[in-house]
Formats: structure tokens, sequence, C-alpha cells
């Protein structure tokens, strides 16, 4: 069935094209917290381990509602680690870093996040497309705020 929301096919196709990157990178992000948020040591464990947890947990739910809305626009979202892998300008963690260079490291894929959504953000805008700019709005404020966040941990 055709699709009739006030939005032609190429304005829905390149919206999906930039919350597809957005999702893939909220989705190598959560996945890089969540290693962390198991593998953290040191005297901030605790702290660490419990905020790890909030973040992780808000990119769940984050994850599904952006791939809703790419279905929502006629498209499918990716849904693999090779799609995501193409797709994503996260460097993911395949080792155990100390829990400094773990915060930093968030704070700068916090920060990529941020930079993917604001790019997504344009044909959104312009296409007059207000619930993806709500959702894209959402997700900048949550990955700015947790970057200064982050990023105020190693100010001493």
């Amino acid at each position: 069935m055709q699709i009739e929301i006030g939005l032609s096919e190429q304005e829905r196709e390149n919206i999906a094209d930039g919350l597809a990157h957005l999702l893939a990178d909220t989705y190598t992000l959560y996945i890089k917290t969540h290693n962390y948020h198991w593998n953290v040591t040191g005297p901030q464990f605790k702290s660490l381990h419990e905020l790890f947890e909030e973040h992780y947990t808000e990119m769940a739910e984050a994850v599904d509602e952006i791939a809703e809305r790419i279905r929502a626009l006629g498209h499918f979202a990716p849904g693999s680690y090779k799609q995501f892998s193409k797709l994503t300008v996260i460097e993911e963690e395949d080792g155990h870093p100390a829990a400094e260079q773990m915060v930093r490291n968030l704070v700068t894929s916090h920060e990529r996040v941020a930079k993917t959504a604001r790019k997504a953000f344009k044909p959104a805008d312009a296409a007059g497309d207000e619930p993806t700019c709500d959702l894209l709005t959402v997700r900048m404020q949550f990955h700015e705020k947790t970057a200064w966040m982050l990023r105020s941990m190693l100010d001493s």
C-alpha cells in the first residue's frame, strides 16, 4: 500500500538513510557502553557501573524508536552487525581500557552520535518531517548532555 503522509518517496528515503546511520551509531555505542558496564574496574567502579547501565538502558529504548521511525517512513531498518558496521562512525571496543579511558572513549562516541543526529536533522527539517525532527532533537539532547557529564568527570 502506498504511503501518503505528506513526504515524497525521495524525502522519506533521505530521512530513513540518516536515521539508519543514527541507528547504527546508537546500537554500536550501546554495545560499547554495555561492555564497559561489565568490565569497568577501579575506585569509581560502583558509580561508573551504575552510570553506564543508565546510559545503555536509555539507548536500548532509543534504538527501537529510531528503527520504528524508519519503518513508519516505509523503509527497512538495518538490523545486523554487518549492516551496522558499514553505517557507523563509532569505534568498537575490543579491549579493556582503564576506567578513565572508558570515560574518554564514551565522550568521543557520544559526541559523534550527536553529530550523526544533527546531520540527519537537515533533510528531515527541510521536508517538514516534525516527528523525525522531534526524535532527533531528543537524541541530540541525550548525547550532548551525556558527553558533557562524562567530560566533567575528567576535569581535575
